[in-house]
């Protein structure tokens, strides 16, 4: 039976710690501080990164570098056959178009997942593959599957401010002035290929109900799977905890019975979106997993 490794970025949310503990590995995001680079759960952490965030200090996100992808592979490949890499999806950064360049020189022992996935989806996705690689199935097999699966999931995410998402080019100057004035609450989508628009609420409570329809609607709809049966209910947030508890109880209340996985959005999007954005998210469990009970940790 090959020996497959799991590979995937800190895109996922899974922190070092964590992935010690699933035995997968995990490469932190770089972050370009003034004239430092600095790696997320290395040397910058979340209270950091928000610290930063309110005293307007100019950050970029980046891509993993070049060399610390390939040395990874290459160390992995001293105990393990195959390795299959997990980075976010392809429509929200360059990694993965790149990791599948990086691949080629790997004959096929590196195997590169185009899942469409970032947060708490992709973090299932990892786990899911791990879960795959228990079950004897190959690298290549393992990418099959989560790439046929790979727009299961959906994320919605209600930003709290409109200042990082004018900073990001994503709006304009002008409908930020507008948005802030008549303190509007955008809910954003994530469907696989990127970030877009979903709704505009008036307040926070609004854009929270909005976003618990849009996923019960898709629960019902979109998978058919109105009582989630088939799938996991996840969230997620920027910087306040308490802001996400309470939001976890209204949530709850409206899928009565689910397990609810809540974890930090990963600093990548926080640098879009800044401090206070709440997400509900969900995927669908793989069939080939699910008779064995084998995914959830």
């Amino acid at each position: 039976m090959s020996k497959v490794a799991i590979v995937s970025d800190s895109n996922s949310g899974i922190t070092q710690s964590m992935a010690k503990e699933f035995g997968v590995t995990v490469m932190p995001m770089p972050f370009f501080v003034g004239d430092k680079t600095l790696y997320e759960d290395i040397d910058l952490s979340q209270e950091e990164f928000y610290q930063m965030l309110s005293e307007k200090t100019d950050i970029h996100t980046s891509m993993p570098l070049v060399g610390n992808v390939t040395d990874t592979w290459d160390e992995l490949l001293k105990e393990y056959d195959e390795i299959v890499h997990i980075p976010m999806s392809s429509g929200l950064s360059g990694s993965c178009e790149t990791a599948m360049m990086l691949s080629q020189d790997y004959d096929g022992k590196v195997q590169v997942v185009n899942n469409q996935r970032i947060s708490v989806t992709q973090r299932q996705s990892v786990l899911d593959a791990l879960a795959l690689a228990k079950q004897g199935r190959t690298a290549s097999e393992i990418k099959t599957i989560l790439e046929r699966d790979k727009f299961e999931s959906s994320i919605y995410i209600m930003v709290d401010t409109l200042y990082y998402l004018k900073k990001g080019g994503r709006i304009t100057p002008a409908a930020a002035a507008l948005g802030t004035l008549l303190k509007l609450k955008p809910v954003l989508q994530i469907q696989g290929e990127k970030l877009d628009a979903f709704a505009k609420a008036r307040t926070v409570k609004q854009a929270k109900s909005i976003m618990i329809e849009a996923m019960k609607n898709d629960f019902a709809n979109r998978f058919n799977d109105p009582n989630g049966e088939h799938m996991y209910l996840e969230m997620a947030y920027t910087h306040d905890l308490e802001a996400a508890e309470n939001f976890k109880k209204e949530v709850q209340e409206a899928f009565p019975g689910m397990e609810i996985r809540m974890d930090p959005l990963s600093l990548s999007i926080s640098c879009h979106i800044g401090p206070g954005a709440l997400a509900v998210a969900c995927s669908r469990k793989i069939p080939e997993l699910e008779a064995l009970s084998l995914i959830h940790i």
